[in-house]
């Protein structure tokens, strides 16, 4: 008998669903809220504003495109956190309400683990996944983090940031250079058509394989600051060169833990995941070195490295198999760890 799961992800600013069928990607719906980009940032009442007007018909739109009825659904999967709390309540109450409506078994999803998971979202039969066990850095706005996965439900961390994530990193330097948000994206960008020699930042010498990004940034602002004082267009004169050096930093300082991983723990999969690893740089960098050194590379469809349904709805579909459900009482949580 095949097993349905519709996927629900609401952590942040982005409403999605997806349906998987049997491992199988069905549909991926997702709808962006553009109302925070004014503001620099993400505005958590907006968010959960939004969420609540987007969910019915994203979830409509998914089941639709699937080609199924709710009526096949085997369970429904929903982000529990981390992530917003009042984006986070959206999602789990509408999972809540469809379960006990439908009366299928409701199936809640630790976001991180999401994004591990992602790398099995087949979209096709034959579509290659990991082999356990495998090594996964996860890096995002709000985690940096390098992952020992030994299977869909055990996994170390290795390695994780004390302060600032990379994504952070690149979202707050771009606004200093006064670039929309999110940054990211633009540093990307720029970054193409600069030289990543041309400026030096300081990089951070933290022991083992936990990372820091704080005093990156200070250091990249240090250096806009001197420089503006002799020259208050320097800004907009290296904005190419800046963007690349900053990455290229950020790139290095990543790989650099990454590298020390691969060789503590043997493992010969190397996988990224998360909305850093949409970065052309650092997918670029990633599958370099795998190749320079005989390792298996799993670089994400960038449609599966921003928050997506379809990760959700995969994590789901693993804790059904193995009867691992959610009791109705569960409330959603905005911080936890792998």
């Amino acid at each position: 008998m095949s097993v349905t799961i519709l996927g629900i992800e609401s952590s942040c600013d982005d409403t999605g669903a997806a349906v998987i069928r049997d491992g199988i990607l069905l549909s991926n719906v997702l709808a962006s809220q553009k109302v925070h980009e004014e503001y620099g940032g993400v505005v958590p009442e907006l968010a959960s504003r939004a969420h609540q007007q987007n969910i019915v018909p994203v979830v409509d739109t998914a089941l639709k495109r699937a080609g199924i009825d709710k009526s096949e659904l085997s369970a429904v999967a929903f982000t529990r956190g981390p992530g917003l709390l009042g984006s986070l309540l959206v999602g789990t109450s509408f999972a809540k309400g469809l379960s006990l409506g439908l009366r299928i078994p409701m199936v809640d999803v630790n976001h991180l683990h999401g994004h591990v998971l992602s790398h099995f979202v087949r979209e096709a039969e034959g579509d290659p996944v990991p082999e356990f066990p495998f090594i996964c850095l996860l890096i995002s706005g709000g985690n940096s983090q390098i992952i020992l996965v030994n299977g869909y439900n055990d996994m170390k961390v290795l390695g994780q940031t004390i302060d600032d994530a990379a994504g952070e990193a690149f979202d707050k330097c771009a606004k200093v250079m006064g670039l929309p948000y999110p940054g990211g994206p633009h540093i990307d960008r720029l970054a193409a058509e600069g030289n990543p020699e041309r400026f030096k930042f300081a990089k951070p010498r933290i022991p083992g394989l936990d990372y820091s990004f704080s005093g990156l940034k200070t250091s990249f602002l240090y250096t806009l600051r001197d420089a503006i004082r002799l020259n208050p267009d320097f800004i907009e004169e290296n904005k190419a060169d800046l963007a690349a050096s900053l990455q290229a930093t950020i790139i290095e300082i990543l790989l650099d833990k990454l590298r020390k991983a691969v060789k503590q723990t043997g493992v010969r999969t190397v996988a990224i995941g998360g909305g850093v690893s949409a970065n052309s740089g650092v997918r670029a960098a990633v599958e370099q070195y795998c190749l320079r050194n005989n390792l298996t590379p799993f670089i994400p469809k960038r449609s599966f490295t921003t928050d997506n349904a379809a990760m959700v709805a995969m994590a789901g579909y693993f804790k059904f198999l193995n009867n691992e459900f959610c009791p109705y009482d569960a409330a959603p949580y905005a911080r936890v760890t792998i």
